[in-house]
C-alpha cells in the first residue's frame, strides 16, 4: 500500500505534512543537510576553505538518516556523461533502499557558463551575456543548460549570479551581469526562466551585497547604506523571483553594516518571504554557516552557528553537513532551539522534492544510458556561437581599420591570450575550475584558440604568432621577438587580458581580486612596445573584468573587448576581424581610463561625476556604459511620447525610429534612459530603464516603442519608503549612456506615491 506522502494524487502540502509526522528529529535534520562524495580526493580547492572543511566520510554513513542534497556529483572530477549518470543513480538508489523513509536527495551542480561537467558546452560568461543585451538568447542558453542537467538526474543549478558590480577590481566581476540593476534584473530573470523551464531549480546568488565589499576583496565586509542596498543591490533578486520564478536563493558570505547575511532574519525571512512572498528554499553558500563561527565569530560552536542560520531562514546547509547535523540536534533536544524552526525548513525542502517527483512511489533515479549522452551537441554550440558573436564589443575603430581589408597580406598575432583556448573560459567553466587538478585530461570539448581560428578564417593571409609575455608573471623575455613580428606585419593583433582561475591561481575569478585595473603582469608594457613599432595595432582584450584602456583609446588602430566568450570565442573573434561577424555588443559596465583610479559606476549622482575643478582626479571612463560600435551606422529620429503628462501611477509609451544608414546589416541596442533633475534626494545623472536589440538590414528602418510605468522611476526616499514623486523627468534614447540621440520631458502629476513590492519591474518593448 502506498503511503500518503508517496501518492502524487494527494495534495502536495498534505503529502509533506504526512511525511513530516513520520520523521524523527535526526531524519528531519538530514533533509536540511548535504554530502559531497569524492571531494576529499580533489587536489586543490574548488570552493573556499575546502581544504579546511572537507571531510572523508563514507556516503552510507553521511546519509544513514536520509539526505537533503547531493553536492556536485558531476562537477568535482572528470567523469564521462553516461558514467556520471550511473553513479548519481546508484547514490540515489542507495538512499532509497538503505534509509528508513527512502527519500532521494536533490542533486545540485554549478551551471554559470554551462553545466560544469566534463565534455559539456562552455558558454560565454555572464558578463558576456549582459554585453549582448539579448535576454531572449540568454533564456535559450539557460534552457539548453538545464536540459543537459535534467537528462542525467540533476535537479538544481547554482546560478545565476545577480550581484551588481560596484568595484571592477573584485575577482568575480566575470560572473556578474554588470553594473546596472535593470540590466542585471532583466537578463538574470531570463536565465532563471530558461533554467526553470527545463525543470531545474534556479538558485539566485549571492543574497545580498556580496559584490560591494570593501576594497573589492572577496569575502570582505560591506559598508553600504539602506538606500543603495534597496535601489541597486536588491532589485535583480526581487525581479528574478517575481518575473523569473526562481525557486531557490543562496546567501552571501559578506556582512552588510556588520550583519552577516547568513544570520540576518530581516533579509532572509522578513524581506525575502514576508514582503516578496518567496516560497522556495534558501541554501547556504558553501560552508557559510560554519563561517558564522570561524570568520564572523558570532557563534562559539557549529551548533550555535546552525541555530543562528536556521532562525534567520537558511533551510539547507551546503556543501556538507557540519552545523545542521548532530551539533544542532543537541540544541534542539535541550530545548535551546525550537523544533518548530526545524520543521519550517524541512517543509520547504520536502515541498521542492514533491514538486520534483522525488517523493512519488514510482520515482526511479536511473536514466537511459544506452544512447550516448552528448553534453555538447551542435544545437548548444550554435547558441554558444551566437552569444559569443553578439557579445563582442568594438570600443574604437580609428580610420575604419576593422574589418581587415582583403589587401592585408600579413598579421602578427601577439599576446598571452592569442594561442590559448582556455583564455576564453570563465573560472566556473569545467576546464578552468576542475581540470587543473586533474592533469592528463584534455578539455573534453573541441576548442580553437584565436590563432587557430584566424588561420582557418583567413587562409590566404600569412599569420605569425609570438606570446610576448605570460598573462601574470613578470617576464619580458619574449618582447623582442613579438616586436620583430609586429614590425614585419601589415597589422598587429595584440591579444591581452586574463586567465580565469580560483583563489589566486588566475587573474580573474573567485578569490582573484586585483590591486588596480592595469592589465595583469607586464602586458601594458608589451602593448606599449607594439604600439611603438608604427604597425597598426588592434588591441583585443579577452578578460573577466574591464581594464584601464585610456592610454590606448587614441593610439591603437582599434580596440575590442571580449568578456570570456566561451568555446566558440575563437571562431567568433576571427569572424569579427574578417568582417564575417558585425560587432553589436554593448558594455554592461564602464571601461576605466586609468589603472589606479576607481571610477564610480555610471549610476553616480552629480557629486560623483566629473571633477569640475574640485579635484585633480578625473573619474570619467575611457568608454561608457552601453557603448559599442558597429561596422555600420544607425540614425535615431522621430521621438514620440504618448503623453507629455501622466499621473505618478501612470504609464507612457515612448518611441523612436531607428534606421541602418550604412551598407551592411547589423544590430543596434536602443537604450532608454531617464533622469530626475530635481528630487528629494540626489539621483543618478541618468539610469537605464529599458532597451531593445534591433536587427536592421542596410537601409531598413523600424520603430521601437517602450512602455514605461512610473514604478520604474521609484527610489528609496528620505524615510526609506520607495516613492514616486511628482515633477519633471527627462526621457532619453540613445546608443549609450553618453551617446544620447533624442530627449524630451515628461511631467508626473498628482501626489507623492508610495510604491510597494507588487510594483511593475519591467519596461515592455515593441519593434515594428
Amino acid at each position: 500500500m502506498t503511503t500518503p506522502w508517496a501518492d502524487p494524487a494527494c495534495p502536495r502540502d498534505d503529502r509533506v505534512e504526512a511525511l513530516l509526522a513520520e520523521m524523527t528529529l535526526e531524519e528531519k535534520l538530514a533533509q536540511l543537510g548535504s554530502a559531497w562524495p569524492g571531494v576529499e580526493r580533489v587536489s586543490g580547492n574548488v570552493a573556499p576553505m575546502q581544504d579546511v572543511f572537507a571531510r572523508q566520510t563514507e556516503f552510507a554513513s553521511a546519509s544513514k538518516n536520509g539526505l537533503g542534497h547531493l553536492t556536485r556529483p558531476f562537477g568535482t572530477r572528470p567523469v564521462e556523461p553516461s558514467e556520471g549518470a550511473r553513479r548519481l543513480a546508484a547514490m540515489q538508489r542507495e538512499l532509497m533502499d538503505n534509509t528508513r523513509l527512502g527519500i532521494p536527495a536533490i542533486a545540485h551542480e554549478e551551471c554559470l557558463t554551462g553545466f560544469t561537467s566534463y565534455r559539456a558546452t562552455v558558454f560565454p560568461t555572464a558578463l558576456a551575456w549582459a554585453a549582448t543585451f539579448s535576454p531572449g538568447l540568454v533564456e535559450r542558453m539557460a534552457h539548453a543548460i538545464g536540459s543537459s542537467m535534467r537528462r542525467v538526474g540533476v535537479h538544481q543549478g547554482l546560478s545565476p549570479v545577480l550581484d551588481v558590480v560596484r568595484d571592477y577590481r573584485w575577482g568575480r566581476v566575470e560572473e556578474t551581469l554588470g553594473e546596472d540593476p535593470y540590466l542585471v534584473a532583466t537578463t538574470g530573470s531570463a536565465y532563471v526562466r530558461g533554467l526553470e523551464s527545463a525543470g531545474i531549480i534556479a538558485t539566485l546568488k549571492h543574497f545580498a551585497g556580496y559584490s560591494a565589499s570593501k576594497g573589492a576583496r572577496n569575502h570582505a565586509p560591506v559598508s553600504m547604506g539602506p538606500r543603495e542596498f534597496a535601489d541597486v543591490i536588491l532589485p535583480p533578486f526581487e525581479t528574478a523571483i517575481r518575473d523569473g520564478g526562481a525557486r531557490s536563493v543562496m546567501n552571501s558570505y559578506a556582512d552588510v553594516d556588520g550583519v552577516p547575511a547568513g544570520a540576518d532574519p530581516s533579509l532572509l525571512t522578513r524581506l525575502l518571504r514576508e514582503d516578496w512572498g518567496f516560497e522556495g528554499t534558501v541554501v547556504s553558500d558553501y560552508w557559510s554557516i560554519a563561517f558564522l563561527r570561524t570568520m564572523h565569530r558570532i557563534a562559539a560552536t557549529d551548533g550555535e552557528a546552525g541555530a543562528r542560520a536556521l532562525e534567520a531562514g537558511i533551510d539547507v546547509e551546503l556543501p556538507d553537513t557540519l552545523a545542521y547535523g548532530e551539533p544542532l540536534a543537541e540544541l534542539v533536544r535541550s530545548g535551546t532551539v525550537s523544533e518548530d524552526l526545524v520543521d519550517r525548513a524541512v517543509r520547504r525542502v520536502l515541498r521542492q522534492k514533491a514538486d520534483l517527483g522525488l517523493l512519488d512511489a514510482d520515482f526511479a533515479p536511473e536514466v537511459d544510458t544506452e544512447e550516448p549522452i552528448d553534453f555538447d551537441p551542435p544545437s548548444h554550440r550554435a547558441i554558444a556561437r551566437e552569444l559569443a558573436e553578439q557579445s563582442i564589443v568594438l570600443l574604437s575603430n580609428r580610420d575604419g581599420l576593422l574589418p581587415l581589408a582583403s589587401s592585408t597580406t600579413s598579421i602578427a598575432l601577439v599576446g598571452p591570450c592569442a594561442d590559448d583556448p582556455n583564455a576564453f573560459f570563465g573560472c566556473y567553466s569545467f576546464p578552468n575550475h576542475v581540470l587543473p587538478h586533474h592533469p592528463g585530461y584534455d578539455n573534453g570539448i573541441e576548442t580553437l584558440s584565436l590563432l587557430k581560428a584566424v588561420t582557418i578564417e583567413l587562409p590566404a593571409t600569412r599569420i605569425t604568432y609570438e606570446q610576448g609575455c605570460p598573462v601574470k608573471d613578470i617576464d619580458r623575455s619574449g618582447f623582442d621577438a613579438a616586436v620583430e613580428q609586429a614590425r614585419r606585419a601589415d597589422v598587429c593583433v595584440a591579444v591581452v587580458g586574463d586567465r580565469a582561475g580560483l583563489f589566486g591561481r588566475g587573474t580573474s575569478g573567485e578569490g582573484c581580486d586585483a590591486e588596480d585595473l592595469s592589465l595583469p603582469g607586464v602586458q601594458d608594457e608589451l602593448v606599449e612596445a607594439l604600439l611603438a613599432t608604427g604597425t597598426p595595432v588592434v588591441l583585443l582584450v579577452v578578460s573577466g573584468r574591464p581594464y584601464a584602456l585610456g592610454a590606448y583609446a587614441d593610439r591603437a588602430a582599434a580596440v575590442v573587448q571580449a568578456f570570456f566568450p566561451g568555446e566558440e570565442g575563437g571562431t567568433a573573434l576571427a569572424g569579427m576581424l574578417s568582417g564575417r561577424v558585425t560587432p553589436s555588443g554593448k558594455l554592461p559596465l564602464q571601461v576605466p581610463r586609468n589603472g589606479g583610479g576607481q571610477p564610480s559606476t555610471y549610476l553616480h549622482a552629480p557629486l560623483g561625476g566629473n571633477s569640475e575643478g574640485v579635484s585633480n582626479l578625473d573619474p570619467t571612463p575611457a568608454y561608457p556604459f552601453g557603448h559599442g560600435l558597429s561596422y555600420t551606422e544607425f540614425a535615431y529620429t522621430g521621438l514620440s511620447l504618448s503623453s507629455s503628462e501622466i499621473p505618478t501611477d501612470g504609464e507612457v509609451e515612448i518611441s523612436c525610429l531607428v534606421r541602418n544608414t550604412g551598407d551592411l546589416p547589423g544590430a543596434e541596442v536602443v537604450q532608454l534612459y531617464t533622469a530626475d533633475p530635481v528630487a528629494l534626494l540626489p539621483r543618478p545623472i541618468l539610469q537605464l530603464n529599458g532597451f531593445a536589440r534591433v536587427y536592421l538590414a542596410a537601409g531598413e528602418e523600424q520603430r521601437v516603442t517602450f512602455r514605461l510605468h512610473t514604478d520604474l522611476l521609484a527610489y528609496t526616499g528620505p524615510d526609506l519608503r520607495r516613492i514616486v514623486e511628482p515633477g519633471e523627468i527627462t526621457v532619453m534614447i540613445g546608443a549609450s549612456s553618453t551617446d544620447v540621440r533624442l530627449r524630451d520631458t515628461l511631467r508626473l502629476t498628482g501626489a507623492l506615491r508610495t510604491v510597494g513590492h507588487r510594483r511593475v519591474l519591467h519596461t515592455a518593448t515593441e519593434i515594428d
